[in-house]
């Protein structure tokens, strides 16, 4: 085992050591460095066998690096429709009578902003910019306001249809994302009701809206203009339905041959993914609205600006996977889990994901770095892989946003401080929302002993 426990002390020494000369605790350069050593701990000193070992782990992250490259760019033109400046009306009108329905309003429009965006930081970005002088006409604290936005955007980055985490997770383990997906409704839904509930037990504490903030004017005049700007995110959604209930690809109904040629090729085949055609063929969509048109090329230029640093991460994660694999990083991994009880691997991996998450703040970090050997040695004493995608994907993102270093929390902490001008406390920020980490993290824990 010590050809994988140092690597894996060593990135996590690079990532934390961030004052380290040249390298700075950037996570590309964390990632590539463990990869490398990985390699040489494992005899593999030939240049040709280092290439080879990327591209196979380029190969297996494929369409999660194509998901991140279109994905961005899809969103880039619902940022131009304003979709989500729409579903946030749509949503006012309909629970914003109440002080209570202001909190319900934003954390669902934060819910499905994430769901669109695949990203924490992106979604409570966007939306929470929008709501943060509402959430303080209501008279509640700053650190509220905080924890409000966090965990709106929290769940919405890992609910389906486009979701980081559970795409993440089902690539490293080598699963199909259906089933993982299909979980995820369930748990984030029951998440969504659940944190609502606490979020307005605990921070909401007036009766009634102030007059000004009660939505005027029926719901038709409310959307007037806007409803023409839902049609490509139905469009997305329609599909997605389609193929997780009839299992009908709408795309390969067009496109299959296309699809099926562009599968064959290495690393290129991750634009097949089913996912990924579906994002594409909603931007397509996108670009039958005159603005998406005017504006396309900055639409593309910004979207793929926006996807290079997740992009770098995974170029960086492919070659430590790779790796691993070709090194012999995960054989003795497996060899090592077959001695120790399901247990002890169970609650020690998942330990080992808390940790990194908590002191990086990131739930792809924790993934890249400790699932990406902990997932086949969880499927090779018997749990099924689709629960186990669930699991970390569920854990790693509960934990990012532990104290003191979650991302989104310190974002959020930043946009509320500079609106208000007002000085906000990141950790009691961070523990206003810590019941829903705390949830995340049971249900992945769950997950491994269903």
């Amino acid at each position: 085992m010590i050809i994988v426990i140092v690597p894996i002390c060593l990135l996590i020494f690079l990532i934390l050591c961030k004052k380290l000369p040249l390298v700075r605790g950037n996570i590309m350069w964390c990632l590539m460095i463990a990869g490398f050593v990985a390699l040489l701990m494992g005899k593999v000193y030939n240049p040709v066998e280092w290439i080879k070992a990327w591209i196979l782990g380029l190969d297996k992250l494929a369409w999660i690096i194509a998901l991140g490259l279109f994905g961005s760019i899809y969103a880039e033109t619902q940022t131009e429709l304003k979709t989500l400046d729409s579903v946030l009306t749509l949503l006012r009108s309909m629970f914003g009578k109440s002080p209570k329905g202001i909190v319900v309003a934003t954390v669902i429009a934060l819910g499905i902003a994430g769901s669109l965006l695949g990203d924490a930081v992106a979604s409570a970005t966007v939306i929470g910019i929008l709501v943060i002088k509402s959430l303080e006409d209501l008279k509640i604290e700053p650190e509220g306001i905080v924890a409000i936005i966090t965990s709106g955007a929290m769940l919405g980055s890992i609910m389906p249809p486009i979701t980081q985490a559970i795409f993440l997770s089902s690539s490293l383990v080598g699963v199909d994302v259906n089933v993982p997906c299909n979980y995820t409704y369930i748990t984030i839904s029951i998440g969504i009701i659940l944190v609502t509930f606490y979020l307005c037990a605990r921070f909401v504490k007036i009766k009634e809206l102030p007059e000004n903030m009660i939505p005027k004017g029926s719901l038709s005049d409310m959307m007037k203009g806007k409803w023409l700007s839902f049609i490509p995110l139905l469009a997305l959604i329609l599909m997605v339905i389609v193929n997780t209930v009839w299992r009908i690809n709408v795309v390969n109904l067009i496109a299959g041959p296309l699809v099926k040629f562009l599968s064959g090729i290495t690393i290129i085949k991750g634009i097949a993914n089913y996912i990924v055609t579906f994002l594409i063929s909603a931007t397509i969509i996108s670009f039958a609205y005159k603005s998406v048109r005017q504006n396309g090329g900055h639409i593309i230029k910004r979207g793929i600006l926006n996807a290079v640093p997740g992009l770098r991460v995974f170029m960086g994660s492919a070659l430590l996977l790779g790796s691993f694999y070709t090194a012999g990083q995960i054989d003795a991994v497996n060899e090592f889990a077959t001695k120790l009880s399901p247990d002890a691997l169970k609650i020690g991996g998942s330990l080992a994901m808390i940790v990194v998450a908590t002191l990086t703040g990131s739930q792809s970090t924790a993934q890249n770095t400790i699932f990406s050997w902990l997932a086949p040695a969880l499927v090779n004493i018997g749990l099924a892989p689709e629960k186990v995608a669930v699991a970390a994907a569920h854990i790693a993102s509960g934990a990012q946003g532990f104290p003191p270093t979650s991302i989104t929390a310190l974002v959020v902490c930043a946009l509320v401080g500079g609106i208000l001008n007002k000085k906000v406390d990141p950790i009691k920020s961070m523990m206003g929302y810590f019941p829903l980490s705390l949830y995340m993290v049971l249900v992945g824990m769950l997950f491994l002993y269903i």
